[in-house]
């Protein structure tokens, strides 16, 4: 009886292990962490989807996200969207993102993100997404964007189908 209490127990931490490393979705290079990418499912025919992720730079010296690039997408490019003059406008950052020292950027809904244009298909919730990543000094690493269903806290997406 022992025995099979203890393989029972056994089995569950195992299976608690499986589980959280297949929900940690974080990547390193360098001094760089990048937690969490993600994306939105995608209608048939949605010519574009957005990326995004957090990322630390744990250098005592700025770094800078200079690309991204994926199979799935004819382009993919760093953009950035805000409000002007009352007035939603998104705008790519050819130069890129700066990643100060000690600090967090955020890739999220409304602010900077990965703009993947003419997505050769949809992306359905569950999947992930390969983005190779690259940066200034840290070097490039291919991380996967999770495809997630939208969440009711988090604003609506409007690059998908636009």
């Amino acid at each position: 009886m022992k025995l099979r209490t203890r393989l029972a127990a056994t089995a569950g931490i195992t299976l608690a292990l499986l589980v959280a490393a297949a929900s940690a979705h974080e990547y390193t290079i360098g001094s760089i962490e990048i937690g969490h990418p993600w994306t939105r499912p995608t209608p048939p025919g949605a010519p574009t989807a957005a990326g995004y992720m957090t990322l630390t730079n744990n250098d005592t010296k700025d770094d800078r996200l200079v690309s991204a690039e994926t199979d799935l997408a004819a382009v993919t490019e760093l953009h950035r969207s805000e409000m002007v003059d009352g007035v939603m406008r998104m705008r790519a950052q050819p130069e890129g993102l700066v990643l100060p020292a000690g600090e967090t950027v955020r890739l999220e809904p409304g602010g900077y993100h990965l703009m993947l244009i003419d997505v050769k298909r949809p992306f359905a919730a569950g999947e992930r997404i390969p983005v190779t990543l690259t940066f200034e000094s840290a070097g490039t690493v291919t991380v996967e964007l999770s495809v997630d269903a939208p969440k009711a806290h988090e604003p609506a997406d409007t690059h998908v189908g636009h």
